[in-house]
């Protein structure tokens, strides 16, 4: 096949077969074609799309680049969850132990932080001794022992996708449905699960913001997990403020406690309880999404999902003293309370302005080569519709970086709009598909 007429199809909007694909892929995986070639395929790719016959191909090839892990001697049926990212979620600590304690084997290679959103490996590793690091075969083993485990990507898992994300960061060519579902995809597929529930994320602080683009973006998702005969479900979930009240990789493994020892937190728990519900559904524990939701509520009530995060933590090399006791955990040597100036309501929230105020705290990286500090972060106290007064504190802010504070404190307060009338109250839960 020659690479250059392959590029001429794609940009004149024509389809590819599956094996002009595979050939694509592999041969870049393998360095026969060069940077600027692929670069060139992967914009026409991003200006042209792909069908759904193409998506899947892509995300095939991507997938069989590496190896693909074996779970047929691991009882029940394996469920995943994927969240395309935002400002305070940290779902995916919350219901892979409560799915696993309801008995829901919950195979789970998650990301690292992106731009201004956290990812959940960033946040465990944030527990001393956590190590998201594990072989193949530890991985099976945790997962066995205990229903639940929490990675990060291993070298055999999708080796195209770890290349292909490196170009496309670089060639303006993230925001492509086709590329994304193939990144995603290629990943998931590669756990060795059953079934996936998508939490597609719409909003100011998502990267899909338009409720439109969520939508194409889940029904791609659905449409490739489908094609490889994979059970699914997606939520379109909002993201128009922070969820929860804790932002920042301690702060959120601390709220996500809180969560698992019995406290209410409305929107975490609304959200948390609805994917951990329809995980429970999916994996044959319950006979719909509601009774997965109540089933949930009860794992929380009698302790048994509090007890399942700790198994899962020590089963991974991470000191359970600070579950126990989060008070112990080291602090930010500085802080600042953020203060309104003016009163009325809450009645608009920049999620994405609060994401980069945490990453210039210390809570993310501005650069790929910088350390995170675990301990920086905010709370943030106010949510959509609340009353608020003038000179009352907003939010918190911690970190070791004395001279970044004034700048965030200006960034919390820009993003934040009061108004003299009450907004309408917002649907956490904007679309359930399958």
């Amino acid at each position: 096949m020659n690479t250059i007429e392959l590029i001429r199809k794609k940009r004149n909007g024509e389809s590819l077969t599956k094996d002009e694909i595979l050939f694509l892929i592999s041969s870049y995986t393998k360095n026969k074609i060069p940077d600027y070639q692929f670069a060139a395929f992967l914009m026409a790719v991003y200006l042209k799309g792909m069908n759904t016959s193409e998506t899947a191909a892509l995300t095939e090839a991507m997938l069989y680049s590496g190896k693909v892990i074996d779970l047929s001697a691991i009882k029940g049926i394996k469920i995943d969850k994927h969240s395309t990212g935002g400002v305070g979620d940290k779902t995916s600590l919350i219901i892979a132990p409560i799915a696993a304690a309801a008995g829901v084997p919950v195979p789970m290679i998650s990301g690292r932080g992106l731009g201004h959103t956290g990812g959940t490996l960033d946040k465990l590793e944030a527990i001393p001794g956590y190590s998201t690091n594990l072989s193949l075969s530890d991985y099976k083993k945790v997962l066995k022992k205990c229903g639940a485990v929490l990675i990060g990507q291993t070298k055999e898992i999708a080796p195209a996708d770890k290349l292909i994300y490196a170009l496309r960061d670089v060639t303006a060519t993230v925001e492509s449905i086709p590329l994304i579902t193939g990144s995603i995809m290629s990943k998931k597929l590669a756990e060795g699960l059953d079934g996936l529930v998508l939490d597609v994320k719409t909003g100011s602080g998502a990267f899909m913001q338009k409720f439109s683009d969520a939508k194409e973006l889940a029904q791609s998702l659905i449409n490739t997990a489908k094609s490889f005969d994979k059970k699914v479900l997606a939520f379109i979930t909002d993201m128009n403020q922070p969820l929860g009240n804790y932002i920042g990789n301690w702060f959120e493994v601390y709220e996500s406690i809180k969560i698992l020892r019995g406290e209410v937190v409305p929107d975490l728990c609304e959200v948390s309880f609805t994917l951990s519900g329809a995980m429970i559904y999916l994996g044959g524990k319950a006979k719909s999404i509601e009774e997965g939701i109540n089933l949930s509520k009860e794992l929380i009530a009698n302790g048994k999902a509090f007890e399942k995060f700790v198994e899962l933590v020590k089963l991974q090399g991470g000191d359970v003293t600070y579950l126990y006791q989060p008070e112990l955990y080291p602090k930010s040597k500085y802080s600042l309370k953020v203060k309104s100036g003016s009163a009325g309501f809450v009645s608009a929230i920049d999620a994405y302005q609060i994401g980069v105020a945490a990453l210039e705290l210390g809570a993310g990286r501005l650069k790929k080569e910088d350390v995170i500090d675990p301990k920086a972060g905010i709370i943030f106290y106010k949510k959509l519709g609340d009353e608020i007064s003038n000179n009352e504190i907003v939010a918190e802010l911690f970190t070791d970086k004395k001279t970044i504070l004034s700048n965030a404190e200006k960034r919390i307060l820009g993003a934040v709009r009061v108004s003299k009338t009450k907004p309408k109250k917002q649907k956490l839960i904007k679309l359930i598909m399958d």
